[in-house]
């Protein structure tokens, strides 16, 4: 696996199989991870942060899951142990309606059977809502709530180099499927509106290519979808 770095915090770690991407934000002593994949492939993962010493000097880090679904959940309880062995304090992240499905460990939301897996339900430390900041290091990432993939998926903007995690709500040329539980066409129309008067250098997806041109990007997506009303 070969990481790609994205100057100055962030690096992505392309999905693997069933697994979202999977991304490493960091400043100062503190870290942030952006979803954990099925769990399948976590040795992938973790024999990259330790070849290239990603992790070195970090103190805490905060999982944070864009949304519900088992290919961005599942790998919650082995990320936390492997941190933990290195010495890094965790926490989990998520918003409210999220922090809610992984703590029932609700299987009708999360989908892991459809994986032919099992998620184990965890605690989780920080609910997030519309508008709350995450702090990483120095850094304060701005909570955007987006349903419509589900009812509990949110984007993280970072304001200072205007990145943006958009998790299953927005592709490279596409927006996330709506047709699962909790799903909602209607919602996510609603959501888009809210991201696309945002200012965007680099959106970080939860599964495919970076998108590099934000606005170009909607313009795509409206072809597909029809011009937001």
């Amino acid at each position: 696996m070969i990481p790609i770095e994205i100057p100055p915090n962030t690096v992505m770690f392309k999905g693997i199989g069933y697994d979202s991407n999977i991304y490493l934000f960091r400043d100062r002593r503190e870290g942030l991870i952006v979803d954990t994949g099925t769990g399948v492939y976590w040795h992938r993962y973790f024999e990259v942060f330790d070849r290239e010493g990603y992790l070195e000097g970090l103190e805490r880090v905060t999982i944070l899951n864009t949304h519900e679904h088992f290919d961005h959940v599942g790998g919650n309880r082995k990320f936390k142990e492997l941190l933990e062995e290195r010495d890094i304090e965790v926490f989990f992240a998520a918003h409210t309606l999220t922090a809610e499905a992984i703590e029932k460990g609700n299987d009708y939301i999360i989908l892991s059977y459809a994986y032919g897996r099992r998620f184990m339900p965890h605690s989780v430390d920080i609910r997030l809502d519309d508008g709350s900041v995450l702090k990483v290091g120095s850094k304060g990432l701005k909570v955007i709530y987006t349903p419509g993939h589900t009812a509990g998926s949110l984007c993280l903007y970072e304001p200072e180099e205007k990145v943006l995690f958009t998790g299953d709500t927005v592709f490279k040329g596409t927006v996330g499927r709506t047709d699962l539980p909790t799903g909602s066409f209607e919602e996510l129309v609603r959501s888009l509106k809210k991201l696309e008067a945002l200012d965007v250098y680099i959106a970080l997806p939860g599964h495919g290519g970076l998108i590099k041109n934000w606005k170009e990007n909607f313009e795509i997506i409206k072809n597909v979808l029809g011009a937001f009303e």
